[in-house]
């Protein structure tokens, strides 16, 4: 490493510190203090004279014109793949509340674990949603469970949050086939079975120690209350009537299943292939979501008794509430993409390169730096993993099944410490009503946990596992 990849370090640092300044003491709008974080990161990127890779692979001098386009373009980026994931998700999740189909899920749901095991039930719904949906689509398709479980046990409100964070935050960070564990089995030329298999094993005792076990720490020291959501079956307008079990838990798996089927026939079916092509298509998380709602306004809409003009007021109200996040969440991005156009993310990659740790070691701290540094899962493990190409190369005895734990390590390394350049963050925080104290709490606490705990247990396996097997 070189004095300016020290000060690069430095500048990420001293912008995450503003960040948390300008939104915890001086109470600025999460947008604004992301894109003047942003300015202080590129602006220091531009006065060192940081090299940019430009079209063609050319380097040209960073300058504020490109840092304002790394803002854009970070911000295009990003909305460009969550916007209408977030917007189709709050509408299922509004048509879920309002038909009164959440309630009839919780009351079936806590008949059939009990109020004493209320917690698993959450967590069982959160494998089952989280294995294929990204973590904000599988939040706002629960939430509304969630309100309704919270409000028919009378369990504390975080009791049940925390276990069904924990559970969708390790599913997205570790498994296939979300984006990051993707394209690190690809970089690794791993073996996808045994990175889902290894995330098992390491991930649901990570997300027990995330979720319940520190649950029952944070119900005694942060008092939060549900927000309102939903209604119950005696305030149902007249001619309204409730939806059947059945079709609300269908309407509510459909997406799910659409993308499950887009895994299965994307590992099964040949590239080309007309039916693997029809498939991926209708299982793209947008084209299942609109589907979805779609379906819904039917199952959960009309077919209850609900007019198109309740429901076109009700779909449009769900995404008005989730408008600033969208917009935070965007600005999240362009933060991402400065960090990434300045330099930090490869001087961060230098700094654990001189550490000379094993590679699942040197894996996590280098996806756990990036992940501070820049707030997203997704860029921590996928330049995480193209730098452990060569490191991972320089030790032939390693098998598939120690390639499998580093990958589900550096997962959870992708996963630590989410504070305020974390699209999550302001996700978690906006859908659950809590404030930013409470979010770091709760949230950040919860993550910093799955990236340790996750850690520790994957470190163990790799251990115990001897060279010469698998």
């Amino acid at each position: 490493m070189n004095p300016q990849d020290w000060t690069l370090i430095g500048l990420a640092l001293a912008a995450v510190a503003l960040l948390v300044l300008l939104v915890t003491r001086l109470k600025v709008n999460g947008f604004i203090a992301l894109v003047l974080a942003s300015l202080l990161v590129g602006g220091g990127a531009v006065w060192l004279g940081q090299p940019v890779k430009v079209a063609g692979g050319k380097l040209e001098p960073y300058t504020m014109q490109a840092v304002a386009k790394s803002i854009q373009d970070g911000v295009g980026a990003t909305l460009g793949g969550i916007a209408a994931v977030l917007g189709l998700g709050a509408m299922l999740g509004k048509l879920l509340a309002d038909s009164g189909g959440a309630e009839i899920l919780a009351k079936r749901f806590a008949l059939w674990f009990g109020r004493d095991r209320i917690q698993w039930c959450i967590m069982l719904l959160a494998l089952v949603v989280g294995l294929t949906t990204w973590f904000a689509v599988g939040l706002v398709l629960l939430l509304p469970i969630l309100l309704m479980l919270t409000r028919e046990t009378g369990q504390p409100f975080l009791r049940l949050t925390l276990p069904l964070l924990s559970c969708l935050s390790v599913m997205h960070g570790v498994m296939p086939p979300h984006p990051g564990p993707v394209v690190a089995v690809d970089a690794l030329h791993a073996n996808t079975g045994l990175v889902l298999f290894w995330g098992f094993i390491v991930g649901l005792p990570t997300a027990a120690m995330a979720g319940p076990l520190f649950a029952k720490w944070a119900v005694k020291h942060v008092q939060a209350n549900p927000p309102d959501l939903g209604v119950r079956a005696d305030s149902l307008a007249t001619g309204v009537k409730m939806p059947g079990f059945g079709l609300t838990l269908f309407s509510i798996l459909l997406p799910v299943g659409l993308m499950l089927l887009s895994t299965v026939a994307e590992l099964t079916l040949p590239k080309g292939d007309a039916a693997r092509e029809a498939i991926t298509f209708i299982g793209n998380p947008t084209m299942a979501l609109l589907i979805s709602v779609c379906f819904s306004l039917w199952s959960l809409g009309s077919n209850c008794g609900y007019s198109l003009t309740h429901l076109l007021k009700s779909t449009e109200s769900s995404v008005a509430m989730v408008g600033m996040t969208i917009l935070v969440v965007g600005a999240g991005g362009g933060f991402a993409r400065v960090l990434r156009d300045g330099g930090v993310a490869d001087a961060i990659g230098r700094f654990g390169d001189q550490m000379h740790l094993s590679p699942l070691l040197y894996g996590w701290l280098i996806s756990a730096f990036i992940r501070v540094a820049t707030g997203s899962a997704t860029v921590a493990i996928t330049t995480a993993s193209g730098l452990l190409v060569p490191v991972i190369a320089q030790h032939p005895e390693l098998t598939q099944t120690h390639v499998a734990l580093i990958i589900v390590a550096v997962g959870c390394g992708s996963l630590f410490l989410s504070h305020l350049n974390d699209a999550g963050f302001w996700i978690v925080k906006d859908c659950l009503g809590l404030s930013v104290q409470q979010t770091f709490k709760t949230w950040t606490v919860c993550e910093t946990i799955v990236g340790i705990a996750g850690m520790l247990v994957a470190l163990a396996c790799f251990k115990l596992v001897p060279l010469a097997v698998l």
